[in-house]
């Protein structure tokens, strides 16, 4: 079991299942990984009752963990069937991220899955969900599961950016198509790669232009676009994708993959996790924007594995 890659499955509080679920074991038992299930609890009710009778309030916290963990149990038990290696933990706790983020430096993991959690903007505007904040601080690969099709992802799409001129994110694009290839092998899916460019987020002035409509018609707009094809057929060759698996594609990246996801029934988007600048610029500032609306699944890769060693490497 040492050498065995692990994934780790993040489970709701409130005892519900998801397709999470049968994603997390349909890769499990594909890529011959062990899969950790664990539900990190906390119930505002149970914490306030605190206030009347604290003895009282300990025995409900450990009836709600104990039936919690036996749930986990009866998800668990038809995996086993199946030949995964499966384990199950309940921790109650009030802050969930930092637990996460502890339990991933004590039990390196290849993956981390989670349910995406939908929220109203108004909620996100006025509180960071947890799911943001697993997507800017998770040090492994992160993949929120949503509208699954098929337990097993049979199409994968990897979106890249190999046009930004932000040294300290060289060699992203490779490490997302790496593992997008190592997913798609293992789940025997098919992979095209898409480079959404926009031309319009670029600013006339850095290339000595008054106006962007001066700029687009000036033969400065087609060098660039040249360049950034010349670009993303090197990255591309460099990662052996045959060229009828390149898109090139101009256009709002959002709305690029958005629109390619829904018609081509796209079941995961592999994406480069980057600090935020310039909305839109970079592939990468698109992950937030697009992580709930997005018709499919999305699949995070981040810039390096921040202290994981080659365990927090997908090993598919």
């Amino acid at each position: 079991m040492s050498d065995q890659a692990r994934f780790m499955l993040v489970a709701s509080p409130l005892m519900k299942n998801s397709p999470a679920f049968d994603r997390a074991a349909a890769l499990a038992k594909a890529s011959d990984a062990a899969l950790h299930i664990v539900a990190f609890d906390y119930l505002e009710g149970l914490a306030t009752a605190g206030l009347v009778n604290e003895q009282a309030l300990e025995q409900m916290r450990l009836g709600y963990v104990e039936r919690h963990h036996q749930w986990l149990e009866d998800q668990a038990r038809p995996l086993r069937k199946i030949g995964v290696h499966v384990t199950t933990e309940v921790v109650w706790v009030e802050q969930p991220l930092q637990e996460i983020l502890i339990h991933l430096r004590e039990q390196p993991m290849a993956a981390l899955i989670k349910a995406l959690e939908h929220e109203s903007l108004l909620s996100r505007l006025m509180f960071t969900p947890l799911d943001i904040h697993l997507l800017r601080e998770c040090p492994v690969p992160l993949h929120f599961v949503s509208h699954v099709q098929h337990a097993l992802p049979r199409r994968i799409v990897a979106a890249v950016d190999p046009f930004h001129r932000d040294g300290q994110y060289e060699g992203l694009n490779d490490r997302i198509l790496s593992e997008a290839a190592k997913l798609a092998s293992t789940c025997n899916a098919e992979l095209d790669v898409i480079y959404a460019h926009d031309l319009s987020s670029l600013s006339a002035a850095e290339f000595g232009f008054d106006n962007a409509s001066a700029f687009f018609s000036s033969s400065a707009a087609k060098s660039l676009f040249d360049a950034q094809g010349e670009a993303f057929q090197a990255l591309a060759a460099r990662n052996n994708i045959p060229a009828e698996n390149q898109h090139m594609i101009m256009g709002d990246p959002a709305k690029v993959l958005s629109s390619y996801a829904d018609a081509y029934d796209v079941d995961v988007i592999v994406m480069g996790r980057i600090t935020h600048r310039g909305i839109g610029r970079l592939i990468g500032s698109t992950v937030e924007h697009l992580l709930y609306k997005m018709p499919c699944s999305v699949w995070v890769v981040a810039p390096e594995m921040l202290a994981m060693g080659t365990s927090g490497t997908l090993r598919l």
